[in-house]
């Protein structure tokens, strides 16, 4: 854990107008967001002290007011954001304000960024990763820590409530405030929050759903793997080159999921006792599946899951897995989305619930979050050089990022401690030139 930082100062900032009166002061929350999971979209945003003016406490002063006031402004636009959750997971726009931390960090940033560590990076958030779930009873729908090391870098840790918001929507507020920062007020256009209207909220009682579904007390462990340009290539040669593949054109996202999942399902299978499989669930951005599309600023969770069910044991190949997901990720048109919100839609998520709770069911969960424009969030000193995720609270979720320089990929892979040796002797088994560079953290 980090020894060397500590937290200065708590406030909450306001927006720096009121939310107008003509706005839903009580947003609802669409049928989708009513089934995202009651945790926060995390990431953390690095910048060099190069990027900066400075590292006395005069500068860093300075800084943090601007961060601020700049928080302030945005906040007026994504009123939502400034709200409370209320019970029944509604959003009371008050304007009661976002949380803002600030912290000192008694060493290099560097040091950070080129060989990160899973307990420290925890605690460059205002909310521990393994206590979100807690955290929404705090009932703070936006937190923000900034983070002042000694050699002047910045890293600034964003948390935000996913039931109002999907991780690209946590990525159309950050540049927004970025670019208010650094005194660009061009980005003006804003959907409108939730898209009720779109898909209207339903009443989810009658069939149970838990929420915090994987969600497990067992201790978790996050691995992060990097699949370089070459490795990626590798990978995508080796799933189409096979005769039996039916994908030729696999996408890097394609096979590096595929590769994970066949080492979950190895894992999955050695478990004595254990008849059920481990369907992948790969959530699927519905904007550009719209129609007519929204655009990548909509704010408000558009996403789908697509289910992919491997068949046996002696197909966990890449390729069959590949083509597996292709077809699942297809299915996800406007056809599927124009049945989303009726019964049958209820009544398979009812079946599927009632499959996990008898141990008949179980999956791995992907979300790539490979084209977001994370590395364009410019406050004024630069892009980042590194933007990264945290633990998730639950078993098999992976997340994939694409490294700073577009070309490869950083799987952050959340599974059992129990689970991580063999996962460790599965990749280290695997001879081929393409099972990325682990890193512990």
């Amino acid at each position: 854990m980090v020894s060397n930082i500590e937290i200065v100062a708590k406030e909450v900032i306001k927006p720096s107008s009121p939310t107008p009166l003509h706005h839903n002061k009580n947003l609802k929350l669409s049928f989708l967001d009513q089934l995202s999971p009651p945790v926060y979209v995390t990431m953390i945003f690095f910048y060099e002290a190069s990027q900066l003016h400075g590292n006395s406490s005069s500068s860093y002063a300075q800084v943090s007011e601007l961060l601020k006031k700049s928080l302030s402004n945005s906040l007026t636009r994504f009123y939502p954001l400034a709200g409370k959750i209320a019970e029944d997971f509604t959003i009371d726009c008050n304007d009661s304000g976002a949380l803002y931390v600030e912290a000192r960090v008694r060493c290099q940033l560097l040091q950070v960024v080129e060989n990160p560590n899973m307990e420290e990076l925890r605690e460059y958030l205002p909310f521990e990763s393994k206590g979100q779930v807690e955290s929404v009873k705090e009932n703070v729908v936006l937190a923000i820590q900034i983070n002042f090391f000694d050699c002047g870098g910045i890293a600034i840790g964003v948390q935000m409530f996913h039931r109002i918001g999907d991780g690209l929507s946590l990525v159309t507020f950050v540049k927004a405030w970025a670019a208010n920062c650094r005194g660009d007020d061009t980005i003006l256009e804003y959907s409108n929050f939730g898209v009720a209207n779109l898909f209207p909220p339903r009443d989810l009682s009658s069939i149970g759903l838990t929420q915090t579904r994987g969600v497990t007390a067992e201790k978790i462990v996050t691995k992060r793997i990097v699949f370089s340009k070459e490795k990626l290539a590798n990978l995508k040669e080796s799933a189409a080159s096979a005769p039996e593949a039916k994908v030729k054109d696999p996408t890097r996202v394609e096979v590096v999921t595929a590769w994970i999942w066949r080492h979950l399902l190895d894992i999955q299978s050695t478990k004595v006792g254990t008849k059920t499989s481990l369907s992948a669930i790969h959530a699927v951005n519905l904007r550009h599946r719209m129609v007519p599309p929204l655009p990548d600023h909509a704010f408000a969770n558009l996403w789908a899951p697509a289910f992919a069910m491997p068949m046996s044991a002696g197909e966990h190949t890449n390729h069959y897995l590949v083509g597996e997901l292709r077809s699942a990720i297809r299915n996800i048109d406007h056809n599927y989305l124009s049945k989303i919100c009726e019964d049958e839609y209820l009544n398979n998520l009812k079946a599927s619930q009632e499959l996990f709770a008898k141990g008949e069911f179980q999956y791995c969960g992907f979300s790539s979050w490979c084209r977001f424009p994370v590395y364009e969030v410019d406050y004024g000193w630069g892009k980042p050089v590194w933007v990264c995720t945290t633990t998730l609270p639950f078993k098999n979720v992976v997340i994939l990022m694409s490294t700073r320089n577009g070309d490869g990929i950083e799987a952050w892979i959340n599974i059992l401690e129990d689970d991580d040796l063999i996962f460790q002797s599965y990749q280290q088994m695997d001879l081929s030139p393409v099972a990325g560079d682990l890193a512990n953290i």
